[in-house]
């Protein structure tokens, strides 16, 4: 959560800006060292964008493992990884001896099976020709019925002899075929056309039908599979905008939209698969990357909205709340944060009561949440939080009233950035240190008149910690 972030980053910086956030020439106030210094905004009334963050992986269109499908050793590898391969290009070429070898074997004896079905066909021709005489000499009483009957035995035996040499030659010939489908899965070719990749093979080494062999997948198109979480299943559409994001992408955002829901929920997980297509011809998703998914779903009702950096877990209860300033504008002073610049005089209020309110969060989307609890209207800390010290039962800061537009610039920084920023702030602070007569003191004559000056409360300080 952001608060947690920029409260690690910044906290040394407001704990020097709790000392040094006055005038220099003035000096502190009396109860300067005892106030922290934190950074307000103004809460408001409106809507948010609904949205949930999933975790999604990345796939190649069309992305498949590639396997052998026979065992037998690799005599040459054509395919290297990032190869861009047309569908049914040769792949990989496994030694194939054995498997000619035996087309040879099959080959020969489907042309056994022909001779065969040759003679069978002559011999019942010739039997097929006695039994057509006989039978005209049988019709004149020149042929007894006795021989008619052998004849059309021995017709019926080489009808059969014949057919099932034709059988012989059906089975030869199968075996052949799949001979000859057993020498072309000696080389491996791509199903699909795609770029090459985890490439697992090597001349010598011997593969089996589960060993993989490459990955192969088309990166114009992508898909992202996520797991939508039974709670969800209902919110969630196919259609609807999903935001892609990624260390990798730096500030870029993918924007596409649910592609198709599974209507079955996973056991064990209990949550639904979906798939998201993907655009990606400038190459920037790859396969087996994780991003993460923010699927915007809706909006939600009136609310009171806060930047995310306002939620606050109080230490002592473990409640989430955030630390009102309900005596800001009506009875503190405070100046407009419209025209807020990094630059700006630090604007500081004087010391105001803040108090903690647990809220309710009913939504949250693109760095805001709605709350129950507070009112719009209301000033509530941003940043500063963990340096709130209640005593008997109260608590008061000095104030700087932020506008939206600067607390979204913070929240979008990432933990190096903002520590970055608060240490270069830090260096410039320490050069503009003056001397009492308005001079720019040198570090080593500061180091001196340290040494030698006693302390009167009146020296300088250092700045607020954040620009």
């Amino acid at each position: 959560m952001f608060h947690k972030r920029i409260a690690v980053a910044l906290s040394i910086g407001l704990s020097v800006a709790a000392l040094g956030c006055y005038d220099k020439k003035e000096g502190p106030p009396q109860n300067a060292l005892f106030t922290p210094s934190v950074e307000v905004v103004q809460a408001r009334l409106g809507r948010l964008p609904l949205k949930e963050r999933l975790t999604g992986v990345v796939r190649a269109r069309n992305q498949v493992d590639i396997y052998s499908e026979i065992s037998a050793p690799v005599v040459r590898v054509v395919a290297q990884n990032g190869d861009r391969v047309a569908a049914g290009a040769p792949l990989v070429y496994l030694r194939d001896k054995q498997y000619t070898d035996q087309l040879k074997q099959m080959e020969a004896a489907l042309q056994i099976a022909q001779a065969d079905a040759k003679r069978t066909a002559a011999n019942k021709t010739e039997l097929q020709n006695r039994l057509s005489r006989v039978e005209q000499l049988a019709d004149k009483q020149f042929q007894s019925d006795q021989e008619l009957d052998q004849i059309k035995a021995q017709f019926a035996s080489a009808s059969a002899a014949h057919e099932q040499a034709i059988a012989r030659i059906a089975q030869a010939e199968a075996n052949v075929e799949e001979q000859r489908e057993m020498v072309r899965r000696t080389v491996v070719r791509a199903p699909v056309a795609g770029y090459v990749g985890l490439r697992n093979v090597e001349v010598g080494m011997r593969v089996d039908p589960g060993t993989p062999l490459f990955t192969l997948g088309d990166f114009s198109r992508v898909k992202v599979d996520i797991a939508i979480p039974d709670r969800m299943v209902g919110d969630i559409k196919v259609g609807n905008t999903v935001l892609l994001s990624a260390k990798q992408f730096g500030d870029s955002t993918v924007v596409a939209a649910v592609s198709r829901i599974s209507p079955f929920l996973e056991q064990g997980s209990y949550s639904a698969a979906a798939e998201i297509d993907v655009p990606n011809s400038g190459g920037l998703l790859r396969a087996g990357m994780f991003v993460e998914v923010d699927v915007l779903y809706g909006e939600s009702d009136m609310a009171t909205l806060i930047p995310e950096s306002a939620l606050y877990e109080n230490p002592n209860s473990g409640q989430i709340g955030v630390y009102i300033a309900p005596s800001l504008r009506s009875e503190t002073p405070i100046e407009s944060p419209d025209e807020y610049s990094p630059d700006s005089p630090e604007n500081l209020t004087d010391a105001t009561p803040v108090e903690f309110r647990p809220v309710d969060v009913l939504a949250r989307g693109s760095g805001v949440a709605g709350v129950s609890v507070v009112r719009p209207d209301d000033w509530v800390v941003t940043v500063g939080q963990n340096l709130v010290r209640f005593v008997d039962g109260k608590a008061s800061v000095r104030a700087r009233p932020m506008a939206w537009e600067r607390i979204a610039e913070l929240q979008s920084m990432h933990d190096q950035d903002l520590l970055k920023q608060f240490m270069e702030k830090q260096q410039r602070l320490a050069r503009e240190d003056f001397s009492s007569d308005g001079t720019v003191v040198d570090s080593n004559t500061e180091s001196e008149q340290a040494a030698t000056t006693p302390s009167n409360g009146s020296g300088p300080s250092a700045s607020s910690s954040t620009d």
